[in-house]
């Protein structure tokens, strides 16, 4: 084990079953692009950053082989323990807090890092935005990643429009969620011991709680890939990516 404190730590959840990926025959997080799963592409983020130490991942129970040999495959070895996600995402992120927990009381019991929360299927993060993230939580406490709304957001009821929303004010909620570690796991166990579990994310359930949340702006293409409009998106990409660095050369 480790010797001193980590600095940052990451929870990773991969539990989805895809349902949304029409035509797909596994979850999306394993769907390959570019000879790697999408869930490689968003772990090799954090496996590369250097003030993330550890990643612990919740992942649906029946695949959690197929990922131990991806993460050895493609020498992920910050990622120190794979469990299975829940019945909701809300538990899938307490599983991974817990296991998380366990590895600090064996290694660092008196550490609090700060902890990003990660949707597995968000491939297109990238190093400033995982550096921006770790250094406002550090300074104001829990940190949302928002993207700014690019259209007007109307709110409506019965099929009429109840309100036109301030798009100057709106912003779209991304990803990776920044927290001090031990305030997040005290929430996600007061949350389960009032029996609520269907929270959407760690930000909506800081908030209910009364915690304060920053936020900092990432990139507008960090997109959640749950469609197969997404997965092209992605792809395409991917291959401006690749089409750039042969320009450069």
């Amino acid at each position: 084990m480790e010797s001193t404190a980590p600095r940052a730590i990451a929870v990773i959840f991969a539990g989805g079953t895809g349902s949304r990926m029409h035509g797909a025959t596994m979850p999306k997080q394993f769907l390959e692009l570019g000879g790697r799963p999408i869930i490689v592409h968003t772990l090799r983020h954090f496996q590369e950053h250097h003030e993330v130490d550890a990643i612990f991942i919740a992942c649906l129970e029946p695949w959690i082989g197929e990922l131990e040999a991806l993460v050895a495959r493609f020498d992920l070895g910050k990622v120190r323990a794979i469990v299975p996600g829940g019945e909701t995402c809300q538990l899938s992120i307490a599983s991974g807090l817990e296991a998380a927990k366990a590895w600090l009381d064996a290694c660092a019991p008196d550490a609090d890092p700060v902890v990003l929360v990660h949707d597995g299927v968000r491939p297109l993060i990238d190093e400033s935005t995982i550096s921006r993230c770790i250094r406002s939580v550090a300074e104001h406490g829990a940190t949302a990643t928002i993207a700014p709304a690019a259209e007007t957001v109307i709110v409506t009821s019965d099929g009429q429009v109840d309100e036109v929303l301030d798009r100057s004010r709106c912003q779209l909620a991304r990803a990776p969620q920044g927290f001090r570690f031990s305030e997040l796991l005290a929430e996600h166990r007061r949350a389960q011991a009032e029996g609520r579990t269907d929270f959407i994310d760690c930000v909506s359930l800081m908030n209910h709680y009364g915690h304060a949340i920053s936020t900092i702006e990432g990139p507008p293409d960090n997109i959640k890939i749950t469609t197969r409009r997404d997965f092209f998106a992605f792809k395409g990409y991917v291959d401006y990516k690749e089409m750039a660095q042969l320009w450069e050369i």
